[in-house]
């Protein structure tokens, strides 16, 4: 493939993917007015927590829901400590993979993140992360560290890091 040809593809991809993004945050948003999490927006996030945090969260079904839960509700605390403009992009990442063209395209994902099973998660997350594509890279990179960064966050995590917490001065 020349070169004039891959900067084309890039860049009519690229449009798509801005185009779709735009309709998609009308249709399905991915943070409220209030700048939290709408529903598309935490099914997204805690099927990421699923995938990536697999092995820190309880295995116990009630423990492990109140754990994801915790982590929604300090997603939507950082959210909402971001500036609009970054609150804005993540709405829009949000909405695209909340939808079905763009998890299928963005993610890899054939089904819906809530009906996505663990080790689909942690596939589809691997091969965002290894992607050729930045943009497929960047997605991950910032699902990945607002989810891990959100949920340790918690002092009740930090004992899973070997972390014993602050000093006391």
């Amino acid at each position: 493939m020349q070169k004039r040809t891959l900067l084309k593809l890039g860049l009519t991809s690229a449009a798509v993917m801005l185009v779709a993004g735009g309709a998609a945050s009308w249709w399905q948003p991915g943070l409220q007015v209030n700048a939290s999490l709408s529903p598309a927006g935490r099914d997204v996030f805690s099927a990421i927590g699923r995938g990536v945090l697999d092995k820190s969260l309880p295995q116990e079904a009630v423990a492990r829901q109140v754990a994801l839960d915790g982590l929604l509700s300090r997603v939507d605390t950082l959210v909402q400590a971001l500036p609009p403009h970054a609150q804005a992009e993540l709405s829009q990442l949000l909405s695209v993979l909340a939808s079905a063209p763009g998890r299928l395209a963005l993610a890899g994902l054939r089904q819906p993140w809530a009906q996505a099973s663990v080790v689909d998660l942690q596939q589809a997350l691997q091969d965002m992360r290894l992607s050729a594509l930045a943009l497929r890279q960047q997605a991950y990179g910032a699902l990945h560290d607002i989810a891990t960064g959100a949920y340790f966050a918690d002092a009740a995590t930090w004992s899973l890091l070997g972390y014993p917490g602050p000093l006391k001065i």
